[in-house]
This record gives C-alpha cells, structure tokens and sequence, in this order.
C-alpha cells in the first residue's frame, strides 16, 4: 500500500504542473527523488508530516478556482486516482510531555487550490506519528459541515449503516494513519485539528522527543502575500521533584514558564516556507542513582471506575558504571517457511549483534524451531570469541523449513536449560510471526514452570513480526516471565526494533522488584501482577487503582547486579497537573486485552472498551467512525425553519472505518506459512478487466447479452478507446443500414 500511495503523489505533483500559478508555479514542481541507493522512492514520497491531498480520478477538474486557465483536453481517468498535496496556510504543533509520554496536537489550515471551482473532489489526510504514536483523534472544519472521529463499542459497530472502503481511513504503515474526507469544492478551505499520543526516548539520564513536522516545498502556497504563521507550543511536566535541565532543541525555543519539575516554551514567527526539520526535543533528569516516587489522582469525572489511581515510576539514572548483571541467554528463534528471506536475514543479524555485545562471563545458547526442534548447543556455552562465530556461522546456515510451527516444545527446552541458574539473570528471546492453537496452555505451562523457579527465574522477553502472530499472547507470555515485549508489523523495521528490545533486557540495573504495599492487598489492583526488572534503557511504569487510603511512603526493593539486595523509599504525591487516566490509557488497556484474552474474561473485554472510548485509545473492542455534521443556517436558525426539515444537523451521519486493531493473530495464515508482509491481491486495471472479461464472457455471450465484469469494464475505459469503439460501431450500423437498404431496392426493381 505504501509504494501505491507514493505513485499516486508521484503521479499527483505531475498533474498538479497543470495548475495555473502566476509567476510562482515552480513552487509546484514535483522534487527530484534521490538515487535509489539513499531512499526508497515509497519513502520519499510518503508524508513526513501531516498533510492533506486532493484526490484526482478526473484531471480535467485540476485547475486554479482563483484563476481559471485554458486547459487542453485531457482523455482518460487516474485509475488509480493522483493524489495532489494541498497547499497549506498555516500549522500550530502542541505538545504536552507528561513523564515519558507525550501528548501531540497539530492544528492546520489546508486549500484546495488545485479543483476547479464548480468541481469537488476527496480529501485524504495523512499523517506520521513519532516512537510508539498512538492515534486519538481527527477534526475537520468546512464551510457548511464538519467532521471528527469517535470510538464505540463493537456491538454498536454492527449497527452503523455505512461502512468506508479500505482506502478510505486506516495505518498506511504502523505509524502513518490516513482519513479520507469526501467530496470538498475546488478552493475550500480546510480547518484540521489531529491527536496523537507517542512515547519519549530515554537514555542515560536523558529524555527525548521527536515529533514529525518536517514538510516538503511543494506545500508551500505561492502566493507570496498569503501571512504564513508557524506556532510551537511545549508543555512538560515530569511528575518528578528533582531538578530537570533542558539539553536541546530543534527550533528556536523561548521558555515562557519555569517551576521545579516542569517548564514551558513557545516559538511563533512569521516564515517564508514551512518547516523542513522534524520537531526535537531532550531534558536531563539530575540523578546518577536509582530514584522513584509515586502519584496518586483522582478519577474523572466521565470515568465509571471512580477508584482513585496510582502510578509507580521508577528510574535508572544516568550512572552506568553500576555493576550490571551476569546473563545467561536462549535464543528461540523462529525458522518456519514464512520467515524466509528478509525476516529471517535481518533476526540473524540481531541475534549476531547482541552475541557481540555479552560478556565473557554470559553464556547463550540458539535453539531454532519449526515443526522440529534444532539446538545449537546441548548445553549453555560461554560467550567467549570463538563460541560466538560458531553461534553466527550455525545461524547463518540455518534455512527456512516446512511443516508446522510447533513453540511449545523450544520454549520447555530453553527452561530446562536455564533451571540451575545461580548468580545470574536467565534470558528467554522468543521470536515469531505466527501463530499457534495452544497458546493458552503455553501461558499455563510458563507459569506453573516459573513459580517453582524461585529467586531469578527465567526471564521471558517476545518479539512479534508482522500482523499474523498473535501480540498478545506474545504480550501475556513476557508479563508472566517479567519480561519485555517487542513487535514489528513494518519489514523495514524488524533489526532495529529487535535490538531495542535486545538492549533493554540485556542492560538489567535491577531484578525481582517487589512494593511492600502491594503485597496481599485486596483493596490495590495492580494491572500487571508480575513486575519487569528495570533497565538502563528505560523507566519502568507500574499503575493500577485503589480503594480507602493510600500510603505515605512506599518500600521498592530488589536485587542489584551484584546480587545484593536494594530498597527505596518512594515518596508518595497526590497531583492535579498530570492527567493519570489519559497518561497511563495506553499501558492499561494493552494489559489489561492481553489479560481479557488469557482469560477468555468478558468483564475484562467490557473494561477495556470503556477506558478506549473514555481516552479514545483505539483498542480490540471498540471500532472507530467518522461523524459527519451539518452546520446549521445561521438565517434559518433564528427563524425556526432548520427544525422542521429532516436533516436535522443536531444528528451526525456515521461512517464505520475499517478496523485500526492489530487482532489476535491468524492460524490459517500461520499453517499456510504466509510470509509477513503480504499485502491483498492488487484490484486489477481496466486492461486487466477487459481480457478477463472476454475470456470470462465471450464463450457464453449467446446466452448472456451482458454482464458485470464487462460493464465494469466499460466504465473504466479510456476516453480514446470508448471514442474509437464508438465509430466502429457507428460504422458497422451504417453498413448494416446500407446493406439492408440495397437488398429493398433490388426487390422493388425486380418486381
């Protein structure tokens, strides 16, 4: 989908030379890709920002509405249809940085400045969100009605009449959501408010964002006297009571507010073009040590769970000359058919990467799975120099290979091997992209296994490629071993993504962390109730509700790497300024789902829908529409006649979108070793229609005089084709007129 949507701008920014723009049309000119080597044509061509494009099946609509030109005649349509990028008059950002969250508004003003004005076209929105964005809602202002996003529950989905094809709302790729708004007259301007939610880097002590606001050429307006106002607005409140340093900024910055855990700044200015660099921003934590706290708030007042919440967060601070711990790591890897080619090659290159990244004193081992089980070891190894290029040539020559995908027996092998574990952290890496029928006993075995563990039990860290696996069960298994999860529905993004993941769990600062109050305390409902090791990597966030009161201090303890024992007091703050619910919406309702699934629990499932739509975090069990809303006659308001008519604006049209959720996995897909990545059948072009149609057709056309395919093929046609088509029909009828007219004038004669 991504290389068809960068063809259709390709193909758009060509259309677009036809429009009449004065002196300035080179601000038009499509941009010359890079070499191939540099950037792929589909990246170049997706948006780097938010953006608005016309949608252009006709090109004899594309001109300017303010200044119509002569146009020659085009034949033909865009099947599929260009897509122009609308010129764009203005852009605020607001961000709102809340711990290690961030909270993304970009309100803009686009124009269709490409459409005659007597014509209309679509309207798609396309925009990219940062590190783990997540979308929460969508805007739009015309000038008689206007649009926006909604969640509702799926059984309610079931009733909404009108379902938006595929194209017209949904992730382009994971992290690229586009919307479709229908039929917008030529020179309309388009107010666009769009949310998202996405989470801060951390590293070292050091928070970072970076949110996409880089924008091409092409959507700058030409007209040099149109006021172009660009406007950035952050907020960040660290919950934090220690000291907070600013390091860097993308843009020119003017700090506007200060107090000790939170500071805002502004930029506005008048610009000439837009801004070509994405928006970026770090602050510093100043501790060297490990510290936390803990915030309480009450719930909302929409919420119908009105006990208060909690958020437990620790971090690792930026002193990483702390012992680390000693490692002992299994690598289960999945080798089935449908990880051949690139998933395969770029999990290998990960795995070789963190081999080279253990110590002398860490051990590993590799076991390979499909339908059978492939060890490379039959016993855990030393990381030593030697050890490590037999793992790399091993894994290299290891090949896809038939048959089924059977996990449950590498994940009891690789327990097995790291059951006599002492003075060290045991690592399991699980990683597929399918998904198998007994999950649910997986989960089961895992835990009965672990419990009996003690003291360090096996850690157990999942990946997830593609769309077919199942996440949450991959999810459900990394809670039960306290350990991570990590996924990549993007092809593009599985080594990067794998070694994060990687990273994180092999730079553990502290082990078995337990909080006093939590233990056998009915009135504390902790959404997870295994808690992961923290990392050097990462803040770790623990949340959940409570009921009565709630204690001044709390006890963190665990275990360091140098297996001595740790504890902390965690001071304990009530705070208005952080919206707890929307902060922590993201983390509850994934484990919560992954829960609801283990459990099969129907409560659970009701539960997550609520928290979806009350944060409007799209989840399993809710669905998103898109409102459509009249705006009334301001004239025949203040008269009354708006209320008799039918089309009361007060009532939205609802249109259901295809669904956002990444699913529970697919078992045929898994047993048919369907490789990631695979896209539907393309629909096939109006020459492709033709053949089929006559091969379909033509042997029974004496009993049928018509059929769909061959209709559907006449409307795609090609303006010159239906011409031409046309006068030879015309003409056979006149030689049949005239055929026929000389057989009547000869019998006459011969009468």
């Amino acid at each position: 989908m991504a290389e068809d949507f960068a063809k259709a701008v390709e193909d758009g920014l060509h259309l677009a030379k036809r429009v009449y723009l004065g002196k300035d049309r080179a601000a038009m000119e499509a941009p010359k890709p890079p070499p191939p080597p540099v950037q792929a044509l589909s990246d170049w061509y997706l948006p780097s920002a938010p953006m608005v494009y016309a949608v252009i099946s006709d090109p004899r609509m594309v001109d300017n509405p303010d200044m119509p030109s002569y146009q020659p005649h085009v034949y033909g349509r865009c099947d599929p249809p260009a897509l122009i990028p609308l010129q764009m008059n203005g852009i605020d950002l607001e961000v709102d940085c809340y711990g290690d969250t961030a909270f993304v508004q970009v309100s803009g003003q686009w124009r269709v400045h490409c459409v005659m004005g007597s014509r209309s076209c679509d309207c798609r929105i396309a925009f990219p969100m940062g590190n783990q964005g997540s979308i929460l809602g969508v805007e739009v202002d015309l000038p008689g009605k206007s649009y926006s996003t909604e969640l509702i529950g799926v059984e309610e989905s079931k009733v909404v009449e009108k379902s938006a094809r595929p194209q017209d709302g949904g992730f382009l790729v994971p992290h690229i959501f586009t919307l479709t708004i229908p039929q917008v007259d030529g020179g309309t301007n388009i107010g666009i408010k769009l949310r998202w939610s996405q989470k801060l880097l951390y590293n070292e002590g050091e928070f970072s964002l970076t949110v996409p606001f880089s924008f091409p050429e092409y959507v700058t307006p030409a007209v040099k006297k149109i006021s172009k106002k660009e406007k950035i607005e952050l907020n960040v409140n660290s919950g934090i009571a220690a000291g907070i340093l600013c390091k860097a900024t993308s843009h020119p910055l003017k700090e506007t507010k200060r107090q000790a855990e939170k500071f805002s700044f502004l930029y506005e200015a008048e610009v000439l073009t837009w801004s070509n660099t994405d928006f970026s921003f770090s602050y510093s934590v100043s501790s060297s040590s490990i510290f936390g706290g803990v915030l309480l708030q009450s719930p909302p007042s929409y919420d119908r769970d009105q006990r208060d919440m909690f958020c437990v967060y620790l971090l690792p601070g930026s002193q990483k000359s702390r012992k680390v711990f000693k490692k002992e790591v299994v690598f289960v890897v999945d080798i089935s058919d449908s990880m051949q080619g690139k998933p395969l090659e770029t999990t290998k290159a990960a795995i070789s990467s963190a081999l080279s990244k253990l110590g002398s004193e860490d051990s590993f081992n590799i076991i390979a799975f499909g339908g059978e089980t492939f060890l490379f070891s039959t016993a855990m190894e030393l990381a030593s120099e030697e050890a490590i290029e037999r793992a790399t040539t091993w894994l290299s020559a290891k090949s896809t290979m038939g048959g089924g995908t059977n996990m449950s027996a590498p994940l009891e092998k690789a327990s097995e091997m790291l059951s006599n574990t002492i003075g060290s952290v045991p690592m399991i890496f699980l990683i597929t992209d399918g998904a198998v029928e007994d999950e649910r006993n997986i989960c089961d075995q895992m835990k009965k296994r672990l419990a009996n563990e003690g003291s360090l039990s096996p850690r157990i860290h999942t990946f997830g490629i593609g769309s077919f696996c199942n996440h949450y069960f991959l999810r459900m298994l990394a809670m039960i071993g306290r350990g991570d999860f990590g996924a990549a529905h993007d092809l593009g993004l599985i080594e990067v993504q794998m070694q994060k993941l990687f990273s994180k769990a092999l730079s553990t600062v502290l082990a078995d962390i337990t909080v006093d109050a939590f233990n056998d305390n009915e009135l504390i409902e902790v959404y997870s109730s295994c808690i992961p090791d923290l990392s050097f990597e990462s803040p770790l966030t623990i949340c959940g509700r409570y009921q009565g009161s709630f204690p001044d201090i709390l006890k963190a303890n665990g275990i360091l790497g140098d297996m001595s024992n740790y504890v902390m007091d965690l001071k304990v703050v009530r705070t208005k300024d952080i919206p707890l619910d929307r902060v922590l919406a993201r983390q509850q309702i994934d484990l919560l789902t992954a829960q609801a699934w283990f459990s099969e629990n129907k409560q659970l499932e009701q539960k997550v829908a609520r928290v979806s739509i009350e944060t409007c975090n799209i989840s399993e069990y809710t669905r998103m529409v898109l409102l459509e809303k009249n705006k009334p006659d301001k004239a025949n308001e203040s008269s009354g006649a708006q209320k008799a008519k039918k089309g009361d604006p007060g009532v939205p049209k609802r249109v259901l979108l295809p669904s956002l959720s990444v699913g529970f996995g697919d078992l045929i897909a898994t047993a048919e070793n369907i490789r990631p990545g695979a896209v539907e059948q393309k629909l096939p072009s109006a020459a492709e229609a033709f053949v089929k149609a006559t091969s379909d057709c033509c042997g029974r056309m004496c009993q049928h005089c018509c059929c769909m395919c061959c209709i559907q093929c006449c409307s795609k046609m090609n303006d010159q084709c239906a011409i031409l088509l046309t006068q030879i029909f015309t003409a056979l009828a006149i030689i049949g007129c005239l055929e026929c007219c000389t057989l009547c004038c000869c019998g006459q004669n011969g009468q």
